[in-house]
């Protein structure tokens, strides 16, 4: 009945908590995007070199997607001619660096762990890009066709002017039905997470993913990598196994892989990609996992 019970408190109150922060963070983003257009964004994306791909990386964690919704937006991004460096920062960056993520850390796993966490992740992306420009991988880039002029908006038409009060009910909608989509995902995560925290043995954890384990950082890694993990789902999940004596270096392995990669996006970037292409960008999501890792490891 005292596992039970622990199990209950946890579920609730981590719910609780994420409730929170996702539908707040959601709403700030929402309501800076209404007054930072994507046509702007992807004029800063137009410089060449490092700051391009520092200006990818910043657009990903701006923009809090999943693995596979990452996907269209990078098409869009293609197509509209913005540099492949950038992009491929892009493409990394948006569903481990963004500001849910963040917050869940910051709140859930204390400032440094966010801090370490953002650093890694941010600098990656950026090398990312910087890796693949260099590579010449970009003649991997399937035809895609030419982009549109706009969304759904014919040429002359003007938007309406919009109140701060109009925006902010805006952005309000829009983050509502963003958590809706992800309810089920954190529900679910929340879940295990609090059957981790009440009845798996501290024991087994860390002899399995313990610190002392060499090969803990790896594995966590590829077991993370194929699943098509939500960082909503992941978190509250990491937290447990955390808590349960998982080294630290293992939980940010198994986040980074779950959230960079899934099979799913490996089918949707083998549509748009060759595979030589998708075949790096895997093994960059891997080795990203585990340097950060291992860099986790060191500071602790």
């Amino acid at each position: 009945m005292n596992d039970l019970a622990t199990t209950v408190r946890f579920f609730f109150f981590i719910l609780a908590e994420l409730t929170v922060l996702f539908i707040g963070i959601d709403l700030l983003i929402n309501l800076i995007r209404e007054y930072v257009s994507d046509e702007r964004i992807r004029k800063l994306m137009g410089r060449k070199g490092l700051s391009g791909y520092f200006l990818g990386a910043v657009l990903g964690a701006l923009t809090p997607f999943c693995s596979c919704s990452t996907i269209p937006v990078t098409v869009g991004l293609l197509k509209a001619k913005a540099p492949f460096g950038g992009v491929m920062s892009f493409l990394l960056a948006s569903p481990v660096l963004n500001p849910i993520i963040l917050g869940m850390f910051l709140f859930l796993l204390g400032w440094k762990a966010c801090l370490a966490y953002g650093i890694v992740a941010f600098f990656a992306a950026v090398l990312a890009g910087y890796v693949f420009h260099k590579s010449g991988l970009e003649k991997d880039i399937k035809p895609l066709g030419a982009a549109r002029s706009g969304c759904c908006c014919g040429d002359g038409f003007v938007m309406p002017r919009l109140t701060f009060g109009q925006k902010l009910a805006w952005s309000l909608k829009v983050a509502l039905e963003d958590f809706r989509g992800v309810l089920v995902y954190m529900v679910a995560g929340v879940a295990i997470g609090a059957a981790v925290y009440g009845y798996v043995p501290a024991s087994f954890v860390a002899s399995v993913a313990g610190p002392g384990n060499p090969l803990a950082i790896p594995v966590a890694a590829l077991v993370g990598i194929p699943l098509y993990v939500r960082a909503e789902t992941m978190i509250p999940i990491a937290v447990a196994l955390s808590g349960k004596g998982m080294g630290m270096g293992a939980v940010i392995a198994l986040i980074i892989g779950g959230a960079g990669m899934s099979i799913p996006e490996m089918g949707m970037l083998a549509s748009i990609f060759r595979l030589r292409l998708v075949a790096a960008f895997v093994a960059f999501v891997f080795l990203t996992a585990v340097g950060a890792g291992i860099v986790f490891t060191l500071i602790a």
